[in-house]
Order: C-alpha cells, then sequence, then structure tokens
C-alpha cells in the first residue's frame, strides 16, 4: 500500500510514475533552485526579440500540454553550443546556436515542444531526483582527452552539466512533442529536418575538430540518438497533418544579424586569436587547437597530441610578485620545477613546470602566471604529453607569450554575425562560399547551416544564411 501511494497516473503519457523522490508539487521549488544555478554559470540570459520570440513560440504552444500545474517559462541561453534542455517547474532552455542552426520557426518549436515533454513526462523531475547537476568543467576535459582525472591534473573548475535522458525517454518526448507542436499549428515535418541537421553539425564539428565523433557538450550528449529513433520519429510525424506554420522567413527575419559563436562579453576567437575585448586582452590560440570558452575559463586542445591548454582569470589578495603568488600561493601543493622570472609583453610574470599524468601518458604541465595588475593574474595551464612535436610545444610557447594588452583598434573588433541574404541568379555553393567567414570547409558548413542536401537545392530568391566577419 505504501508503494501505491507513492504512485500517481501520469495525465501526459497515461502511466503510473513512482512519485516519491520528487512530488509535483515540490517541482516549482526544485526547478526554481536549479534554475538559479543555471543562471548563476551559464546566465545571463538573452533578452530583446531573440528571447521574445522563444517565449512566444512557448506560450502557444502551452495550452496543448496535459499538465495544467506546471506554469512554463522559457530562457535563450547566450552560448554558441547547439543545446537545450529542461529542469523540473516549467523552465525550458534554448541556446543561441541552436536558433543559429534552425531554419524555420516550426524546427524550434519541435525543440521547445520536445523540452516541454521531458516536464509533462517528468523525465526532467526523474533526472534532477538522481543527481543531473554535477560538474562540466571536468565533462569538457576528460572528453577532451578520455581521462577523468585530467580535470585535477589541470586544476579544472566546476560548471553545469546535464546528465543525459534514457533511450526510452527520449522516444516518449519525440511522441509528446510531436503531439504538441501538431497541436499548435505547427507542420511536424520540421522535426525531421531539425534532428538531420543536429546530425549533420555533429559530425562536421567532430571533422573540424579532426576526431571520429563530436565530443564535449551539444545537444546529442544530453538527447542521445540513434538511426531508428530518427527513423521512427519520422514514421510517427508522417502520421500527422503535413500541414501547418513552418515559419522560415519569420525565423530568418530574427536571427539576421544575431552573433554567430561565442559572446564578446565573454571573449570571442577570431582569425586565430582569442579576443576579449570588455576585459581588453588578446592572445594566440595555437593551430590546429580546438576552443571552448566558458564564462569562468578557455579551453583550448589538440587531437593530434593530447595536448591541452586551459586559460583563467585569478585574484590576489596579498598582492604578491607573480612568482611568490604562484609558489606560496596558486601552486602551493605542487611539486613545482625551475620557476622563472619573466616579462610578457611588458608585463611581469613568472613560468614553471611540475609532472602529471593524463590517460596513463606522463606530461609536463607548464603554468604562466601574468601580473594584470596588482593582486590580478591571468593563468595559463598547459598539459604536454611525452614526445609531443616540437613544433606544437613551440606553438603553445608562442600563445603564451602572444598574450597582449589590445590598442584602441582592437576593442573595436567584433566577432562573427549571421547575415541572410537572397540568392541571385548565377549564385552556386562555391560563392556563397566565399562570402563565408574565414575557416575550414566553407561549403559544408553552408550547407548544414541552411539545411541543405547539396548545391542543387540553392534556388534563386530563396534566403540563405552566412556568417561574416
Amino acid at each position: 500500500m505504501g508503494f501505491l501511494s507513492a504512485c500517481s497516473t501520469n495525465p501526459a503519457t497515461g502511466e503510473q510514475q513512482f512519485t516519491a523522490l520528487m512530488p509535483a508539487s515540490q517541482e516549482a521549488s526544485v526547478g526554481a533552485s536549479e534554475h538559479k544555478k543555471i543562471e548563476a554559470q551559464l546566465g545571463p540570459f538573452m533578452t530583446g526579440p531573440v528571447a521574445n520570440y522563444v517565449q512566444r513560440i512557448g506560450q502557444k504552444i502551452t495550452p496543448h500540454t496535459e499538465r495544467k500545474d506546471v506554469q512554463y517559462k522559457f530562457y535563450v541561453l547566450d552560448s554558441p553550443i547547439v543545446n537545450a534542455f529542461a529542469v523540473p517547474g516549467g523552465y525550458v532552455y534554448i541556446s543561441r546556436g541552436l536558433l543559429a542552426l534552425a531554419n524555420s520557426e516550426a524546427e524550434v518549436a519541435s525543440v521547445v515542444g520536445h523540452e516541454m515533454a521531458h516536464i509533462t513526462a517528468r523525465h526532467s523531475a526523474e533526472r534532477v531526483s538522481q543527481g543531473a547537476v554535477v560538474g562540466i568543467g571536468a565533462a569538457i576535459l576528460s572528453a577532451v582527452v578520455g581521462d577523468p582525472g585530467v580535470s585535477r591534473a589541470a586544476g579544472l573548475g566546476s560548471e553545469l552539466y546535464i546528465k543525459s535522458y534514457s533511450r526510452g525517454q527520449e522516444n516518449q518526448a519525440d511522441e509528446l512533442g510531436l503531439r504538441y507542436m501538431s497541436r499548435a499549428g505547427y507542420n511536424p515535418a520540421a522535426v525531421a529536418a531539425f534532428l538531420h541537421s543536429l546530425d549533420r553539425q555533429t559530425k562536421l564539428d567532430a571533422k573540424m575538430a579532426g576526431r571520429n565523433s563530436s565530443d564535449g557538450p551539444n545537444y546529442f550528449s544530453t538527447h542521445p540518438v540513434t538511426a531508428d529513433r530518427v527513423s521512427q520519429t519520422s514514421g510517427k510525424a508522417g502520421q500527422y497533418p503535413q500541414q501547418g506554420i513552418t515559419g522560415k522567413e519569420a525565423h530568418l527575419k530574427i536571427i539576421d544579424g544575431m552573433i554567430y559563436g561565442d559572446n564578446p562579453k565573454e571573449g570571442f576567437v577570431k582569425n586565430g586569436w582569442f579576443y576579449h575585448p570588455d576585459l581588453g586582452f588578446k592572445f594566440k590560440v595555437p593551430t590546429g587547437f580546438r576552443v571552448t570558452n566558458t564564462p569562468s575559463r578557455v579551453v583550448s586542445s589538440d587531437s593530434r597530441s593530447g595536448s591541452i591548454l586551459l586559460f583563467d582569470a585569478a585574484g590576489d589578495k596579498a598582492g604578491r610578485d607573480p612568482a611568490t603568488y604562484m609558489i606560496k600561493g596558486w601552486l602551493a601543493d605542487k611539486p613545482l620545477k625551475n620557476v622563472e622570472n619573466i616579462t610578457i609583453n611588458g608585463m611581469r610574470a613568472a613560468t614553471a613546470a611540475y609532472g602529471g599524468k593524463v590517460q596513463g601518458r606522463n606530461v609536463t604541465i607548464r603554468v604562466v602566471a601574468v601580473e594584470w595588475k596588482k593582486g590580478q593574474f591571468f593563468r595559463f595551464q598547459i598539459a604536454i604529453p611525452t614526445n609531443t612535436l616540437a613544433s606544437i610545444v613551440e606553438d603553445l610557447k608562442k600563445t603564451t607569450y602572444s598574450f597582449a594588452r589590445l590598442n584602441a583598434a582592437e576593442k573595436k573588433i567584433t566577432p562573427p554575425r549571421i547575415d541572410v541574404v537572397t540568392a541571385r541568379a548565377g549564385d552556386t555553393l562555391q560563392s556563397f562560399a566565399r562570402r563565408m567567414a574565414a575557416g575550414p570547409y566553407r561549403e559544408e558548413r553552408f550547407l548544414v547551416l541552411n539545411g541543405l542536401r547539396s548545391a542543387a537545392d540553392i534556388k534563386a530568391g530563396q534566403r540563405y544564411k552566412i556568417i561574416v566577419e
């Protein structure tokens, strides 16, 4: 009887659910608490037309969900990572990167409806009950090298990570999400279209990083996808009337001019350099390294050698010189060797090294502390595996010595943005690729960004996204 009293019938799924871990009455307070953590670590959230756009979509879908005890709230994360997630109490989060990849309002609605389905089905409550919020700091770096211990070796702190849903939960959310978006008047064909774009973007990210699969946080890391799930979802979508709102032009109008990549308030990569106009510094990104930028640190990794560079900032209330700060403060518990005072572009600095292991391989961890002003340091931590090519080691050294203050002109440098353009007669894949911002795979990037399968899909008079600097 005790077990039965802890169960209830979910109005969305019609299934009996065990609710003792988190009664529905507690979801709002738990969600509010989780929301504060998310805002502290991934915020501030976007405001203005883009945020209002997502809220309108969510509000259009809300009346068609079964749980009337939930008050849904929608937020746009100012992040280039293509992701979306939800927590109990009706909190739904969509990233700026996901909006950039989407090609219609219906595609955005498919994601919003899917996340709302996780809430109505109480999947998000189950994940939080099981401890869904853990450290992403370790997740980012361990994903780079495949070893959870590397986060300790390089001193990486904690951020936010949301655990994956189960395959059954994803299938259920797919079915409910289709129901919601269709009832709200959206074309269900958008579900398969967006899943296809997500799959292609994930594979392209992996290719650009020199990997066989995508590492680091993305939509598929929290929403596992399989070929049969995509097939099932497409089949279910086909059972609904293939009509309704697509909203391609409305979507393109909203994202036209939107930042693509990191927000300048957190710093961004452009032409091989990391710029931070707000704080006024720059440094060169090592050639071939992949950059992951978070509000508290920049992680750059190399798939060839397994080398990792971590950059962050810290204060020193004692106001010590760089070497003393390193020996008696920051790395007092490390067996530092060859501590040396240096000067980097007119700023006092110190460097040292100590040994460690990454994925069972011996590494040298090179550290550099640069005095930005009295009591404030910018820091590099670099894990370099034994037998790393001398050219890569030299490139990493050049990165630390490239750290410098921005001049007046550099402070005005802007990040890449989305530009929506109309195809003219004679425009080709190659002509669009030439207009894309610098970088590899321009033609493939253009196709994936616009949900196009081949150059033959480009039509005069149609509107397309390009990335401009």
